[in-house]
């Protein structure tokens, strides 16, 4: 398929924020806006873009607070925008993709699919789908191309994807998946664009530390294990999501409070992490501003802290040391105090700061005398699918 120069638009949607951005293709892919619908289901619903050629931040306020009013004032707010006409296709990330290993056209087999497996995502799946299926009636001629963030960890081997409950449940498709996928992807390839080949084929973790944390430890370029499990709330503590759970804490909470199924999934997806043990945010840069004053703040920080450390650890056992460590998301690349915390006393596995470049957020930020390299790379899960969806129209 022969294609002169357009645009490829992209659609990250979540639970309660929809990321977009708009690429215009040609010799190479050129980002030409950005933005997001943030607080989805909140008061406060608004949109918030950038444009190449006015990089000041713009917003404009949306009168309902749905997701399905959000959906909507997206596609009448892009439609709108002279570069719209451009676009020849739309790529989404959709955040489970179960045991689907590369990018696909969204098809209704697809989407029959993507239904029956949101039960294993409801925080995710079922806000994806609909944005799918409002492309869809608006513009049914355009393609769009799921790409999935747990196809990265298909390479898991089977140790590390499974579970220790009963067989029946892994013959029902309950393991280890893994995500952030099409983040890892990125980095990888970032990885060995700054650093090289031997770099990105070494023995590398990789820290996406944000709103949603996690770390994967790759190898020849594949993961071989990574923090988080069968859903995007195992693993390390995170804004609103737990992590790891004893599961007698879960049964506890359920039977002490009388929750129901829904009230559970809400209490561990979106009223635990940080926001939990703070009582008063799950934002990591507001609670290093009150810890000082503020010892629940001070605490989720240190848990946070603590646990990425002792994960760092376990992922370098399973790799066999390590070569590089990567820092990535928005904590990883811009909260140089949580680099320094993660990284303290870790010189005995070889793991040394530079705390001048750690502060000032250089590109390597490990001393001279450390036998890892610790960078930090801002990733594009956009420009990822981006360039997935212009690879699979070429093909």
């Amino acid at each position: 398929m022969k294609l002169t120069t357009k645009s490829i638009l992209t659609l990250n949607g979540g639970s309660s924020s929809i990321k977009f951005a708009l690429y215009r293709a040609g010799g190479r892919l050129e980002r030409t806006l950005h933005g997001q619908i943030s607080r989805i289901g909140l008061p406060g619903t608004q949109l918030t873009y950038s444009h190449s050629i006015n990089a000041q931040p713009l917003s404009c306020a949306i009168a309902g607070s749905d997701h399905q009013s959000a959906v909507i004032f997206l596609l009448d707010w892009l439609e709108k925008l002279p570069d719209f006409v451009s676009v020849v296709a739309i790529g989404h990330r959709v955040v489970h993709g179960m045991n689907h290993v590369a990018p696909e056209r969204v098809s209704t087999d697809l989407l029959t699919e993507l239904r029956r497996i949101s039960v294993y995502d409801p925080d995710h799946l079922p806000a994806e789908i609909e944005l799918i299926e409002a492309c869809q009636r608006r513009h049914p001629t355009l393609p769009q191309i799921a790409c999935f963030d747990t196809a990265f960890h298909q390479t898991l081997p089977r140790v590390a994807q499974l579970l220790p409950i009963p067989r029946r449940f892994d013959r029902q498709g309950i393991r280890r998946y893994g995500f952030h996928g099409l983040s890892y992807t990125y980095l990888i390839q970032e990885l060995g664009r700054v650093a090289g080949e031997k770099a990105a084929t070494g023995r590398v973790v990789l820290a996406h530390l944000g709103g949603g944390a996690s770390l994967a430890a790759v190898l020849g370029g594949k993961s071989i294990d990574t923090t988080m499990g069968f859903t995007p709330a195992g693993g390390l503590p995170m804004g609103t999501r737990p992590g790891d759970l004893d599961p007698g804490v879960a049964w506890f909470m359920m039977q002490s409070e009388q929750l129901t199924s829904g009230q559970f999934n809400q209490l561990i997806n979106h009223e635990s992490g940080m926001l939990g043990i703070s009582e008063t945010s799950s934002d990591m840069l507001d609670l290093l501003h009150k810890q000082a004053d503020d010892i629940r703040a001070a605490e989720a920080v240190d848990l946070f802290c603590y646990q990425t450390k002792k994960a760092i650890g376990g992922l370098m056992a399973i790799l066999g040391g390590l070569d590089t460590l990567v820092f990535s998301g928005g904590i990883g690349e811009h909260a140089s105090e949580i680099r320094s915390r993660i990284c303290a006393n870790l010189g005995y596995a070889g793991i040394v700061l530079n705390e001048k470049q750690n502060v000032d957020h250089a590109a390597v930020i490990s001393a001279s005398d450390s036998q890892v390299t610790v960078r930090v790379i801002a990733t594009d899960e956009e420009l990822l699918i981006a360039q997935t969806v212009w690879q699979q129209l070429a093909d």
